[in-house]
């Protein structure tokens, strides 16, 4: 399976990115935020979903993938502690909720965690790359949602 490499430049390329990333886990510590720069970064292990074949596979996959969005002008954290960099997260979604002012191309890219935790990225605009880094190994645990009614 070739390795991913992809650019979100607005809010459907960025729900791309999102059910590519849906359950990757990670640590607080790969975190990074770079004001300067203007840069947020993470690095984590997603859950290869476009391999996943079926209910009926035995084993899966999960990949090494950073995710960087720029242009980022503030971060904000809700139910997250930097104080535990081993602290582990599980990705849920990623999301952009454009400013109320419709002339206005900022906004906010919310990443939602399990466990009511979110960090919302200030942005002037959408402008994120996913790419993998390396090998998949494998692992027989699929992601489970509970089903909607």
């Amino acid at each position: 399976m070739q390795l991913l490499k992809l650019i979100a430049l607005d809010k459907e390329d960025l729900s791309v990115l999102s059910a590519h990333m849906q359950d990757a886990v990670l640590k607080v510590g790969d975190l990074q935020y770079e004001s300067k720069a203007k840069r947020f970064d993470l690095v984590a292990n997603r859950f290869v979903w476009e391999g996943a074949g079926g209910k009926r596979a035995k084993t899966f996959e999960r990949r090494r993938t950073a995710l960087s969005f720029k242009r980022v002008m503030n971060v904000r954290s809700l139910g997250l502690s930097r104080d535990d960099p081993e602290a582990v997260l599980d990705l849920l979604t990623v999301q952009y909720l454009p400013d109320a002012d419709a002339a206005a191309a900022d906004g906010v890219i919310e990443l939602i965690f399990a466990g009511d935790a979110s960090l919302r990225l200030d942005v002037e605009c959408v402008e994120a790359q996913l790419a993998d880094l390396g090998p998949a190994w494998e692992t027989r645990r699929r992601p489970q949602h509970p089903e909607r009614v």
